[in-house]
Protein backbone atom coordinates (compact mmCIF):
# COMPACT_ATOMS: atom_id res chain seq x y z
CA UNK A 1 0.00 0.00 0.00
CA UNK A 2 2.89 2.43 0.66
CA UNK A 3 3.91 2.81 -2.97
CA UNK A 4 0.40 4.05 -3.82
CA UNK A 5 0.55 7.07 -1.52
CA UNK A 6 2.65 10.19 -1.35
CA UNK A 7 5.15 10.26 1.51
CA UNK A 8 3.83 13.04 3.71
CA UNK A 9 0.61 13.23 5.68
CA UNK A 10 -1.41 16.45 5.78
CA UNK A 11 -4.04 17.34 8.36
CA UNK A 12 -7.46 18.50 7.18
CA UNK A 13 -10.46 19.76 9.07
CA UNK A 14 -14.19 19.63 8.71
CA UNK A 15 -16.38 18.79 11.69
CA UNK A 16 -13.79 16.11 12.46
CA UNK A 17 -10.02 16.04 12.04
CA UNK A 18 -8.69 13.46 9.62
CA UNK A 19 -5.32 12.64 8.14
CA UNK A 20 -5.16 12.21 4.39
CA UNK A 21 -2.81 11.56 1.51
CA UNK A 22 -3.62 12.14 -2.12
CA UNK A 23 -3.11 8.99 -4.19
CA UNK A 24 -0.59 9.08 -7.03
CA UNK A 25 -1.62 5.67 -8.42
CA UNK A 26 -4.57 3.28 -8.11
CA UNK A 27 -5.08 1.65 -4.71
CA UNK A 28 -7.35 -1.21 -3.63
CA UNK A 29 -7.55 -2.60 -0.09
CA UNK A 30 -9.93 -4.37 2.27
CA UNK A 31 -10.48 -2.72 5.64
CA UNK A 32 -10.74 -4.60 8.99
CA UNK A 33 -14.54 -4.64 8.61
CA UNK A 34 -14.22 -6.56 5.32
CA UNK A 35 -15.16 -3.66 3.02
CA UNK A 36 -13.19 -3.31 -0.20
CA UNK A 37 -12.02 0.20 -1.12
CA UNK A 38 -10.83 1.39 -4.55
CA UNK A 39 -9.05 4.66 -5.27
CA UNK A 40 -7.76 6.34 -8.41
CA UNK A 41 -4.89 8.83 -8.78
CA UNK A 42 -6.13 12.13 -7.34
CA UNK A 43 -8.45 10.49 -4.79
CA UNK A 44 -7.54 10.63 -1.11
CA UNK A 45 -6.64 7.89 1.35
CA UNK A 46 -8.29 9.15 4.55
CA UNK A 47 -7.55 7.97 8.09
CA UNK A 48 -10.28 8.80 10.61
CA UNK A 49 -9.73 9.39 14.32
CA UNK A 50 -10.59 5.75 15.08
CA UNK A 51 -7.71 4.64 12.83
CA UNK A 52 -9.80 3.21 9.98
CA UNK A 53 -8.86 4.00 6.38
CA UNK A 54 -11.21 4.81 3.51
CA UNK A 55 -10.98 6.29 0.03
CA UNK A 56 -12.60 9.66 -0.68
CA UNK A 57 -13.08 10.76 -4.29
CA UNK A 58 -11.03 13.87 -5.06
CA UNK A 59 -13.98 16.12 -5.95
CA UNK A 60 -15.86 15.26 -2.73
CA UNK A 61 -12.79 15.42 -0.46
CA UNK A 62 -11.67 18.81 -1.79
CA UNK A 63 -15.21 20.20 -1.44
CA UNK A 64 -15.59 19.04 2.19
CA UNK A 65 -12.13 19.32 3.78
CA UNK A 66 -9.88 22.34 4.32
CA UNK A 67 -6.13 21.82 4.71
CA UNK A 68 -4.98 22.96 8.14
CA UNK A 69 -1.82 25.01 8.33
CA UNK A 70 0.94 24.01 10.74
CA UNK A 71 0.06 27.07 12.85
CA UNK A 72 -3.59 25.96 13.15
CA UNK A 73 -2.53 22.45 14.18
CA UNK A 74 -0.05 23.74 16.77
CA UNK A 75 -2.27 26.54 18.12
CA UNK A 76 -3.17 25.92 21.77
CA UNK A 77 -6.87 25.63 22.50
CA UNK A 78 -8.62 28.27 24.59
CA UNK A 79 -7.64 28.03 28.27
CA UNK A 80 -11.33 28.34 29.20
CA UNK A 81 -14.32 26.05 28.94
CA UNK A 82 -17.92 26.39 29.95
CA UNK A 83 -18.87 24.53 33.12
CA UNK A 84 -22.18 22.74 33.61
CA UNK A 85 -23.43 25.87 35.39
CA UNK A 86 -22.73 27.98 32.29
CA UNK A 87 -19.77 29.85 33.82
CA UNK A 88 -16.37 29.95 32.15
CA UNK A 89 -13.65 28.20 34.09
CA UNK A 90 -9.91 28.12 33.54
CA UNK A 91 -8.47 24.78 32.44
CA UNK A 92 -4.89 23.78 31.90
CA UNK A 93 -3.62 23.09 28.41
CA UNK A 94 -0.82 20.55 28.55
CA UNK A 95 0.28 20.19 24.95
CA UNK A 96 -0.41 20.27 21.26
CA UNK A 97 -2.09 17.64 19.16
CA UNK A 98 0.33 15.60 17.08
CA UNK A 99 -0.84 13.23 14.38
Amino acid sequence: MSESRSDSWNVYRTRFLVRAKQLTEPLTFTDPLGREHHGRPGDYLVQSSNGLFRIAPQEIFEDVYVLMTKMERDEPKSPYHESASGHLQSVSVTGNMHI
